[in-house]
């Protein structure tokens, strides 16, 4: 059967499993656009307010379900739009395919109108960028797209579409379904090995992350550690991927590391790392393994041989995925008893901090919500300082996720409380924001409302960008430049878009505001008055000022 370009397309992804796409219409993909016309409940467009925000949505679809999200933006201005959501599926190694429009073959070369070459502009940061230059072609390149973002360390596929091949007409046949590619099995002898290695050691410590776990390997894991009494660290937001309750999870290793964390990475002797990107907020600045060879015997288990000694040589490494490794796993003996307790002990204790010095308090507020929310809430938030409170002052049990980006980008968490909301209509989806960040990409409500996935947003509004004034004050006190912001009425504008919202001017007027929320049919907003003193949970801003200022000569 006859079928243009952008037809076979949207034939291609519905047999793939792709049901939704998120993005911003333009004239450059007509076509298919057009198609989608036809797959209304099938594979449905998620029409988004700006390409930054749908591209956010698709990066945290991929990372929440495993499948490609599907991101359509049209041309130059466009998919520059969408790079910080490109940017963020790499740095979280999530699955996702961007499908941006391009001008037609006959004008490449030209700098004709929002000309663009996707290759060269998006080549180091996607894991494949390519251009389809023939109709026929779609489905080849599409099933090698989705087997690229899917396999190996997951991540962002750029496919530019020219408008003549998208209008242009083939009798070659669709996809009828993904391929099946098993994922890759430890070798009996590494096995071996590594298990030697962890049974001689004196504190062994597992170092877990990812995207690409199943729930029968995260029990896998989590059985063979339970077995082993060995401690377990999550890599920089990845915490949801073991369970937090566990008697020998020991927290995240990430920004704002707690000194416990630092001490188990530093002083441990053999370090199992699975499925993990050895990033700069998982080794504190790279200092607590030495690059290249560090001082513990480090085992890197990751699927993709080329993140296996990408910074790190091991002492052996493992090309596996981490699902098959874990359930090849058998339990390790070992007389660190001790040290398994300290690391939980240190763990429960980083869980409490003092009063705040802020109308509402983050602590009782964070204790209320360790209660009250479902075993199966769905977290998200951007990137801030307010991202301590979820990050470290929350227990993520075996059904909880956590969707926050490795890329530190801000405007992150609404939209990907959006997806969550899209993808699972009956779980509690609950966003931080603060209020710098949620300004970023605030127009997604609409997104929201229009989807019918309004999930509730807490903005934490202490009138500052935190993180980048908390670096003033340390490096240039009393020097306060760019970093104040007058904010609009968070309230109205959320009712504006059909939420409900309240202003939280009180600690005491949380837990009863956070009910209603809860209760909403409509998602809600909660303004919550954080003062600026509250910068983190440790330190006031006072307090930083005054340090740094006495650090200064004279």
């Amino acid at each position: 059967m006859a079928r243009n370009g952008g037809g076979l397309l949207v034939d291609c992804l519905m047999a793939l499993g792709a049901t939704k796409a998120f993005g911003i219409p333009g004239e450059s993909y007509l076509a298919v656009l057009d198609a989608l016309h036809d797959t209304q409940g099938r594979l449905d467009f998620v029409l988004c307010r700006n390409e930054g925000g749908a591209s956010f949505m698709a990066a945290a679809w991929g990372k929440l379900t495993g499948q490609p999200g599907i991101c359509m933006v049209t041309r130059g201005p466009g998919v520059t739009n969408a790079a910080i959501g490109i940017h963020t599926a790499m740095q979280d190694s999530a699955p996702m395919l961007v499908f941006v429009g391009q001008v037609g073959t006959g004008m490449k070369g030209r700098e004709a109108f929002q000309e663009i070459d996707y290759p060269a502009v998006f080549g180091s940061m996607a894991k494949w960028a390519v251009e389809i230059d023939r109709v026929e072609r779609i489905p080849e390149i599409i099933a090698r797209a989705w087997k690229t973002a899917t396999t190996g360390r997951p991540g962002p596929v750029v496919i530019a579409l020219p408008e003549d091949m998208l209008s242009g007409t083939t009798e070659a046949p669709p996809l009828t379904g993904p391929a099946e590619i098993a994922e890759p099995a430890p070798l009996p002898a590494a096995l071996d090995r590594a298990l030697a290695m962890l049974g001689k050691a004196r504190r062994p410590l597992i170092l877990t992350g990812g995207c690409t776990w199943t729930p029968d390997g995260m029990a896998a894991l989590q059985r063979f550690a339970e077995a082993s009494d060995i401690p377990v660290l999550a890599a920089f937001r990845f915490q949801d991927r073991f369970d937090n309750t566990s008697p020998v999870y020991a927290g995240e290793a990430g920004v704002g590391m707690p000194t416990h964390v630092r001490r188990l990475i530093a002083e441990c002797d053999v370090m199992l790392a699975v499925n993990v990107r050895f990033g700069e907020m998982t080794t504190d600045g790279y200092t607590l393994l030495r690059v290249p060879q560090p001082e513990q015997a480090l085992i890197h288990v990751h699927a993709s041989d080329g993140e296996i000694g990408k910074v790190y040589q091991p002492r052996l490494g493992i090309q596996a995925g981490p699902n098959a490794f874990a359930q090849a796993l058998r339990p390790a003996a070992g007389q660190w008893a001790d040290w398994r307790k300290a690391a939980r002990a240190g763990y429960r204790a980083s869980m409490q901090a003092p009063a705040q010095p802020s109308p509402v308090d983050m602590v009782a507020v964070m204790d209320h919500l360790r209660t009250r929310l479902p075993e199966d809430a769905v977290i998200t938030h951007g990137a801030g300082n307010f991202a301590v409170w979820p990050d470290k002052f929350l227990a993520y049990g075996p059904a909880a996720r956590l969707l926050a980006p490795q890329s530190g980008a801000m405007g992150y968490g609404l939209p990907a409380a959006i997806a969550a909301k899209i993808a699972n209509p009956a779980r509690t989806v609950v966003c931080f924001a603060g209020d710098g960040d949620f300004q970023m990409t605030c127009s997604e409500l609409a997104t929201a409302m229009q989807a019918g996935a309004q999930p509730i947003v807490l903005v934490l509004n202490n009138g500052i960008y935190g993180t980048i004034r908390a670096h003033q004050e340390r490096h240039f006190p009393a020097r306060v430049s760019g970093t104040t912001m007058v904010n609009p009425d968070f309230v109205a504008l959320a009712k504006a878009y059909g939420f409900h919202a309240e202003r939280v001017g009180a600690t005491a007027d949380f837990a009863a505001a956070f009910d209603r929320a809860l209760q909403s049919t409509t998602g809600a907003l909660l303004d919550l008055d954080i003062s600026p003193e509250a910068l983190t949970p440790r330190q006031t801003l006072t307090q930083m000022r005054e340090a740094a200022l006495a650090k200064q000569p004279g």
